[in-house]
């Protein structure tokens, strides 16, 4: 049987550790963002030598805990699980954090960055650059075949009143 010298989490194409190592550098909290086919996770994580700290998770899921009546895996809804996400950290009297998408490349207008100008819209500190975030008309989901119930304000206001 042959032995192998690489870690068994990049040989499985989870890890990328050269990325993990360079986000851990910056001593920074986290913005970790996970898209699965059924929505967006996003988590504010802090390093530990024992094991990560998770400050806060927010997906669509724990928005509709909070009322909000959003269902799928569309980019209005990522969105908000980023504001979520932006107003708990500030909560949790986060500074400024880096981006994780792991294994995810960030697709110019898409879930990923949805999430991150969700963050940036609730008043938390990342280094972003604006020419990824999808436009207003794509936020609002006036591209959906089935639009959100209510507008993307008024989802806004109620976080920040449940938050």
């Amino acid at each position: 049987m042959m032995k192998y010298s690489v870690m068994k989490r990049r040989r499985d194409g989870v890890t990328n550790y050269h990325k993990r190592l360079k986000l851990l550098k910056s001593g920074l909290p986290r913005l970790v963002v996970r898209p699965s086919n059924k929505g967006v996770v996003a988590q504010i994580v802090e390093y530990n030598e024992k094991g990560d700290k998770i400050l806060a998770t927010v997906n669509e899921r724990s928005l509709k805990k909070l009322g909000l009546e959003v269902d799928g895996n569309s980019i209005p809804v990522a969105y908000l699980v980023g504001f979520a996400t932006g107003l708990r950290a500030k909560k949790k009297k986060v500074g400024e954090s880096v981006l994780d998408t792991g294994m995810y490349n960030i697709v110019k207008g898409g879930r990923i960055s949805a999430v991150l100008k969700g963050y940036v819209d609730a008043g938390a500190k990342i280094p972003h650059d604006k020419k990824i975030f999808p436009d207003k008309k794509r936020l609002a989901g006036e591209h959906l075949k089935k639009p959100l119930p209510q507008k993307l304000d008024d989802y806004k206001k109620l976080l920040e009143e449940k938050l």
